[in-house]
């Protein structure tokens, strides 16, 4: 998703018949919008109020800043990297040599396809740990968009999840799957403390 592409555009591409962009491209914008409720809910918790936290605040925004725009890179990313997969099916094999130049290309298409959702897990980690620095201590008024960022974050990274274990089948390098599987685990691992963080929010609100 390109700076200049309003988000109309994009939802049209993305409900359009061709296969980019897909879900990767929108798991990573769950974690831009993630990074984004983050920012704005530091910056709504400055002032002399909370004077004690600024230090803390401001690293907050500036990793959320930060955080944001590599999740709308890894959008990109993805829509590329899944390209590259398509078009790799798409070789020629009427010939050994052609055959073996697709599969090489189809594994190694398919591996650079893994990178961006692997990167997304660890984006949405992250974002679920900011989410975490601020939650006892943030401005009241916007405390529920912290939960509204762990559950960006949360299906930033069940999305990537799915994503990476669609892969596992087609991907023959063990080394890669090993780091795929670890991935995953990672992302249950994300899943979790979102769905903690956003239960943290809800008593803070009701009690």
């Amino acid at each position: 998703m390109s700076s200049s592409e309003t988000i109309e555009d994009y939802l049209c591409r993305l409900a359009s018949g061709e296969p980019t962009p897909g879900g990767g491209a929108a798991g990573a914008l769950h974690a831009a919008q993630a990074a984004a409720l983050l920012s704005m809910v530091a910056r709504f918790s400055t002032g002399p109020k909370f004077a004690e936290h600024a230090a803390e605040v401001q690293d907050v925004l500036e990793r959320a800043e930060e955080l944001r725009h590599i999740a709308i890179a890894l959008a990109d990313a993805d829509e590329e990297a899944f390209g590259s997969v398509i078009a790799a099916y798409g070789l020629p094999r009427s010939t050994d040599d052609e055959k073996a130049a697709r599969t090489h290309a189809i594994q190694s298409s398919l591996v650079a396809a893994a990178v961006p959702p692997r990167e997304l897990v660890t984006v949405a980690d992250a974002l679920v740990q900011l989410g975490q620095r601020l939650v006892d201590f943030s401005n009241p008024n916007v405390i529920s968009d912290v939960a509204a960022a762990a559950e960006a974050a949360r299906a930033a990274a069940a999305t990537a999840r799915v994503n990476l274990e669609i892969n596992l089948s087609g991907i023959k390098d063990s080394d890669v799957l090993s780091a795929l599987v670890a991935a995953i685990e990672t992302a249950d691992v994300v899943i979790e403390e979102a769905d903690s963080l956003s239960q943290r929010v809800r008593k803070q609100i009701l009690r």
